[in-house]
């Protein structure tokens, strides 16, 4: 009509040419930007109504096609939202082209980021790794007169606040470290908010297996490697590692592990291959090692007792043998909080286990290294980093480039505000989904009943609305389609078609994809703001051990059956 109504309007041939032609060009370039849209909207939806996100975190590359994966998105006539939608993906690429060149994202958090000749924002959804790391070592260090370490009640960057000259001068002690009553840096939330007395027990186990001289005659170790038994999986090692943590203290004994066969892949470097210490701190000092493993080598120290191995322990002792009486018996009164077929469960006959697993396993990972740290960067990105680059494109550009005019960052951002964790998209909720071989062991449920806990959950807490899904088979990952209402977070990698046991499907995927990949959805489970599992399942019971260990008792624990051992 409009095209029509011109031609009618125009007094001679040239001039309705042009404006045919003029029209035309328009009505061309509307035709392809539909096309475009359609085929973008193809493209980035795996289906019309859900939104899944997908993260390749485990072999240091991220996925080709990940803009497109991260969200459902239709490209929009309106010039304005394409502008925002391309500023969005020139911060995303930015901070992705960064953390392939280190996943420990140092270089992001320098002030005034360059890259392409252009200033980047610092990515709020990354740790600084390498500046956590070296904070950590200090907390994790006798002092050199033999006393604790700085757990001063300043947190973190705060003990690196340089004092002025009056503040000492007036008697300021903010760095003086807090011998009696102080407890470890790397327990979150209150003594209600923990198992019972969490705090205390940290503490103890530190000085436990850090002796101020490791070359005290009186001081003796137990030496043991990580479990390979074939078939036994990671869950299995660390509950194995626990139990020989508690003979460790019950004989006064301090425990030095060796041989990880899980470290023993590329990704980790130099002495840290084949090593717990690849992931987290290394359990005790690294003097009590190198005294410990000389008197492996030194004759008669086993005959003598100086020193024990694995092989003195029978397979009762390591796997059910005495938890440390040290504190009493707090499990006798930890707070209901797991909820099976509808029912808390305020008692079972294996509550010191519980407790104590959960306590030795929150020790082993007190601080993670460099390295898991860098993996945990590369998962959150490929996860929340284009929804973390729209939070920050929405900031205008005036505001930008005042904050980034500044010579160096303040004093707050440097030592406080430093200090708090990676943005997250909260609350969250963790699933992690156990089927396959687990079957000879427990009661498999399918994915529904998972899901219908899930949506228990969001009845109660109506913001809910985000899943971090772990599982091994393929099946679950497909069934995500049927919830239209929920995001899923989801590590790309190959899953199980059928019922391979776990052995043949971890060696199908290699070392340390297979180490990796459930790492880090182990540690994301533990920081999630809820978690639905299936306490048969020894993984998801360490994860409730963690979370209970770390400021989340009152989320409360919805599973899908009981541990096979109550």
């Amino acid at each position: 009509m409009v095209s029509l109504k011109a031609i009618q309007l125009g007094n001679s041939f040239s001039c309705q040419i042009c404006v045919i032609g003029f029209l035309s060009g328009v009505c061309l370039t509307s035709f392809f930007l539909a096309a475009i849209t359609s085929f973008a909207s193809f493209q980035i939806s795996p289906n019309s109504n859900s939104t899944s996100y997908f993260l390749n975190a485990f072999t240091g590359q991220e996925c080709e096609s990940r803009p497109e994966a991260v969200e459902r998105m239709v490209i929009s006539h309106n010039l304005v939202d394409v502008q925002v939608n391309n500023q969005v993906n020139s911060i995303y690429s930015a901070w992705s082209t960064m953390l392939n060149k280190s996943h420990t994202s140092e270089d992001m958090f320098s002030q005034n980021t360059i890259t392409d000749g252009s200033k980047v924002p610092r990515p709020p959804h990354l740790d600084n790794c390498k500046a956590t790391n070296e904070v950590n070592q200090i907390l994790d260090k006798r002092a050199e007169d033999g006393k604790l370490p700085p757990w001063t009640m300043w947190k973190g960057f705060l003990n690196n606040y340089p004092l002025s000259t009056k503040d000492e001068q007036q008697g300021y002690n903010g760095h003086q470290p807090i011998s009696k009553g102080a407890y470890p840096p790397w327990i979150k939330g209150s003594d209600e908010e923990n198992y019972p007395l969490t705090r205390k027990a940290q503490h103890d186990i530190w000085v436990h297996q850090h002796p101020v001289n490791c070359r005290d005659p009186n001081v003796t170790f137990l030496v043991a490697d990580w479990e390979r038994i074939p078939g036994f999986g990671m869950g299995a090692q660390f509950a194995g590692m626990a139990g020989l943590l508690a003979l460790a203290i019950n004989e006064n004994r301090v425990l030095v592990t060796n041989y990880y066969n899980r470290a023993d892949h590329d990704g980790c470097k130099g002495a840290s291959r084949s090593s717990w210490s690849c992931y987290f701190f290394p359990e005790t000092s690294q003097e009590c090692r190198e005294r410990a493993f000389e008197l492996m080598n030194e004759k008669g120290a086993l005959e003598r007792g100086v020193i024990t191995v694995k092989e003195n322990y029978t397979t009762k002792q390591i796997w059910t043998g005495s938890v440390p009486r040290l504190w009493g018996s707090p499990w006798s009164y930890m707070q209901p909080t797991t909820e099976v077929n509808g029912t808390l469960i305020g008692y079972h006959r294996r509550m010191d286990w519980r407790w104590w697993r959960a306590q030795a396993l929150r020790y082993l990972m007190r601080f993670q290294t460099e390295y898991t740290c860098g993996l945990l960067n590369v998962a959150r990105h490929a996860a929340f980093g284009w929804e973390a680059a729209k939070l920050v494109q929405s900031l205008s550009i005036s505001e930008y480039l005042e904050e980034n005019a500044k010579d160096s960052r303040s004093a707050i951002e440097e030592y406080v505000w430093s200090n708090h964790e990676p943005w997250t998209p909260r609350p969250l909720l963790s699933v992690h989904v156990r089927m396959g071989d687990k079957a000879c062991e427990m009661k498999v449920v399918e994915f529904e009943e998972y899901m219908r806990l899930a949506n228990r959950i969001r009845h109660r807490f109506p913001n809910l609305k985000r899943i971090w899904l772990s599982t091994e088979m393929q099946e679950v990952i497909d069934k995500t389609n049927l919830y239209t209402n929920w995001k899923f977070y989801y590590s790309n990698v190959r899953r199980q078609v059928g019922n391979k046991t776990m052995a043949v499907y971890e060696a199908s995927l290699g070392r340390e994809t297979s180490t990796n990949y459930p790492l880090v959805n182990f540690l994301m489970a533990t920081e999630a703001d809820f978690f639905i599992g299936a306490l048969g399942s020894t993984w998801c019971f360490l994860i409730d051990g963690m979370r209970n260990t770390g400021g989340k008792v009152m989320a409360g624990y919805l599973s899908v059956n009981k541990d096979r051992f109550w």
